[in-house]
């Protein structure tokens, strides 16, 4: 891991985002860009009237004033840090920052079982997930000292879930960490039997040239599976693929992805089909 984007609105929730990455930054003596968005408007930003442009420099230099006095926090000595200021909220130029500085991971902050809506920045969150090709940590509430040392990976076994099962795993290699995988059985129309569901994750893994050890876990739905599950193993997160071009309500299946992110009392990463 060489470098960790951090996405800040200054709120209590982008700052419990910015603690939990440095926490990864110290551990792997990684350097954090810190990124805020702010939102002019396009007409501000391509108009000739001088009122416009003085506007957009004030802006510009209170953001700039903000970040610095922000990021002017005790949990911080000792790491490296690059405030990014982007003068509007694209947030599929978060993917090209990522790029362009060869950052390993997007961390954020969420209020959590208020719907994504309530997520750091609005719905927001959604459209980072959506164009974001690196992985994205979403951080729920206050932690100390973040270790993602053993994460769940949920997979639902499907050849679509190959790209982010193979970017699950290089990124556990990148942490030292361990991915605990896991397939969630439901008694309804999907249910399977432990030999149908071992043939369908077998297939799953020898495309995917794997050895991986998979545990078939059963619950009443996948999303209290998930979370059931990452409960029992004491996970430090839980990890999910994601339909880039369908955003975090479809993550998985549906509004699984969703309810998971909500109700999860432990941070959430996703990855990229």
């Amino acid at each position: 891991m060489k470098k960790i984007i951090v996405l800040t609105d200054f709120s209590k929730q982008s700052e419990q985002a910015l603690k939990a990455a440095a926490d990864l930054a110290k551990k792997h003596k990684v350097e954090l860009l810190v990124v805020h968005m702010l939102e002019l408007n396009q007409a501000i930003l391509s108009s000739p009237d001088g009122m416009y442009i003085e506007q957009t420099v004030f802006l510009v230099k209170l953001a700039e004033k903000n970040l610095k006095e922000f990021l002017e926090k005790p949990y911080l000595e000792g790491v490296s840090v690059t405030p990014v200021i982007k003068h509007y909220k694209v947030f599929s130029e978060l993917d090209a920052i990522a790029k362009e500085h060869d950052a390993d991971l997007i961390v954020m902050g969420s209020n959590g079982a208020s719907g994504l809506e309530e997520m750091f920045i609005g719905s927001n969150a959604e459209k980072v997930v959506r164009n974001a090709t690196v992985p994205v940590l979403v951080i729920k509430g206050e932690i100390t000292n973040l270790s993602l040392d053993r994460f769940v990976f949920a997979c639902d076994f499907n050849d679509d879930n190959l790209p982010a099962f193979q970017k699950a795993k290089e990124f556990a290699a990148m942490l030292d960490a361990n991915m605990e995988v896991v397939f969630i059985n439901t008694p309804n129309d999907e249910f399977m039997s432990n030999r149908d569901a071992y043939q369908k994750i077998n297939k799953f893994l020898n495309k995917a040239n794997s050895a991986q050890q998979v545990e078939i876990y059963n619950d009443y739905s996948v999303e209290q599976g998930i979370l059931n599950y990452g409960n029992t193993i004491l996970a430090d997160a839980i990890a999910m693929p994601t339909h880039g071009r369908k955003g975090i309500s479809h993550l998985f299946n549906g509004s699984i992805g969703e309810d998971v992110v909500n109700h999860s009392q432990i941070p959430v990463i996703t990855f990229k089909i």
